[in-house]
């Protein structure tokens, strides 16, 4: 029998055309006709990861210091769903975000996810296109990460996900530009060295209560139903910059109400209660002083009394007659007692 032989060609080939495998006779086999080799030749199609990698975009996921452990667990999971990213160590909170523009440049990155926490309880989340702009500034809320949700699904690590937008980001002029900006910083380049040829998970992207909502479901094959994975989170729209971490504000939401005047407002509610709580109490106190003082009076008193009888008024006319007053009377008790003792 003739064992066939494949011959493959150099990996790193300018051209993409399909290998040719060539049959190669036994020992006791003499073919002195080249047709018969090429009737016997096999083609071999192209492996996929063959194919040139031309969108190289390049995103820097890092943050500032401060953060807590949930930011940091969520900053991993975006690495993880996101081949095509990089890291870096968190940058002092003194330095000004221009800064991020360098850093972005000495990693070669086109793309930014920069987060940013203040007061180590509100965690903001940078979208930028570096060095030019746009950019984007989002309040994060509602963080679940990988190993908190405990989902079922389970998808491919580095597979290129489809992304789901909700029909609201074609009909304002705002939604439409962060729509293109987050396909550019989410999608998986095609071809890229790290990522998988498969698409096995769907990133949506929906508009609720005027925020953004992120969700990461899995695609089952068996009967393409949907499955959560995780993360999940919440972006509340700040401002749109024509620059990169500044410049021009396109964009700024009316609706938006900062973390601290929440907080403020929900301290005033509590206070507002309280002193609500006061007053009942002291308008109960008062009643019960008052209910004291009609129960020491007698009601029923009143009406066992007998009115006075009525005297007429005598009027006096002429003046009334004066008394005589003895005088020396004390001294004419004691002369008799002083004669009744001598004699």
């Amino acid at each position: 029998m003739a064992a066939f032989k494949r011959k493959r060609g150099g990996r790193g080939s300018a051209d993409n055309k399909a290998k040719k495998a060539k049959f190669v006779p036994d020992k006791g086999e003499v073919s002195s006709e080249t047709e018969q080799e090429k009737i016997n030749e096999i083609t071999v199609p192209p492996p996929v990861s063959m194919g040139k990698w031309t969108n190289k975009e390049r995103v820097l996921i890092f943050s500032s210091r401060g953060i807590n452990f949930r930011t940091r667990h969520l900053m991993q999971d975006l690495r993880t769903m996101m081949p095509h990213s990089k890291a870096d160590t968190k940058m002092d909170r003194k330095d000004k975000l221009f800064v991020v523009n360098e850093v972005c440049e000495i990693k070669n990155c086109n793309k930014c996810l920069f987060f940013e926490a203040k007061k180590k309880q509100d965690l903001y989340m940078w979208i930028s296109n570096t060095p030019h702009g746009p950019s984007a500034k989002f309040l994060v809320q509602n963080i679940h990460t990988l190993a908190e949700l405990k989902m079922t699904g389970n998808c491919l690590k580095g597979s290129r996900p489809l992304l789901s937008f909700d029909p609201k980001f074609d009909k304002e002029p705002q939604y439409a530009l962060l729509k293109e900006l987050f396909i550019q910083t989410f999608s998986t380049p095609h071809y890229h060295p790290k990522s998988q040829p498969f698409v096995d998970h769907v990133f949506t992207f929906t508009i609720t209560d005027k925020r953004i909502w992120f969700r990461n479901y899995q695609i089952i094959e068996e009967d393409a139903s949907l499955v959560e994975v995780g993360p999940r989170f919440v972006l509340n729209l700040i401002k749109i910059f024509q620059g990169s971490f500044g410049g021009p504000t396109l964009y700024e939401n009316p609706d938006f109400q900062s973390p601290n005047m929440h907080r403020r407002e929900i301290r005033l509610a509590a206070a507002a209660k309280i002193r609500e709580k006061q007053m009942v109490k002291e308008m109960q106190k008062m009643k019960r002083t008052e209910a004291k003082d009609d129960l020491s009076k007698d009601v029923t008193a009143d009406i066992f009394l007998t009115p006075a009888e009525e005297k007429p008024v005598h009027i006096e006319t002429e003046a009334p007659v004066r008394k005589v007053v003895k005088k020396n009377k004390h001294k004419a008790f004691k002369r008799q007692r002083m004669q009744k003792a001598h004699s």
